[in-house]
């Protein structure tokens, strides 16, 4: 099996490596099917869309990236962050992503690099022909850094939904993984 395959087939990458980075263990997940998914969970992240779109427009607001963490190596970036409200600064998604800086536009990777703008913004933006390709679903256990990450702090009990997708340039090439885990919420939210 390739790395992309093993990549792709690994629900939590690459969230899972900063947790290894950390001496943490991953969070306790269950993969489920999509369809198996509550809404609005399911309308959020069993589509083929990029994922600030969808939740910019299910929230009604522009969204931007609180960074937690970031390391960079080879032409590949690798952050964990927070996706935020641009009018309550409040965290809508938690996720992780690993983006192949050197298969994007020259005039984009400045963009990514700086860590504050969403990539789906950023692929809008600079036309980044992309398809996404989701490979599972999961409900999460949110553990401490999650729920700080969220703004959930002295919740318990809760399980939380998300997913693990890849964005692929027309020449097949993967360009970002992402794990995306969306905090409580109801269709009013």
């Amino acid at each position: 099996m390739s790395r992309f395959a093993e990549q792709s087939a690994a629900p939590l990458y690459p969230l899972d490596e900063f947790y290894a980075a950390s001496g943490l263990p991953a969070p306790a997940f269950d993969a489920i099917d999509g369809e198996s998914m509550p809404q609005p969970y399911r309308r959020l992240l069993v589509h083929e869309d990029d994922m600030t779109p969808t939740l910019e427009r299910f929230h009604g607001v522009e969204l931007h990236l609180r960074l937690l963490s970031r390391r960079q190596e080879n032409g590949t970036l690798f952050r964990e962050v927070a996706l935020v409200r641009d009018d309550d600064e409040r965290a809508v998604e938690f996720g992780a992503i690993r983006i192949e800086v050197d298969l994007f536009p020259e005039e984009a990777r400045p963009v990514i690099e700086a860590c504050r703008v969403p990539l789906g913004t950023i692929m809008a933006r600079f036309n980044v022909e992309h398809t996404a390709h989701p490979s599972a679903y999961v409900s999460v256990e949110p553990d401490d850094t999650i729920r700080e990450a969220l703004g959930l702090n002295g919740t318990t009990g809760l399980r939380l939904y998300g997913r693990h997708n890849v964005h692929v340039s027309p020449a097949g090439e993967p360009l970002a993984h992402v794990v995306e885990i969306l905090p409580p919420m109801d269709d009013a939210t």
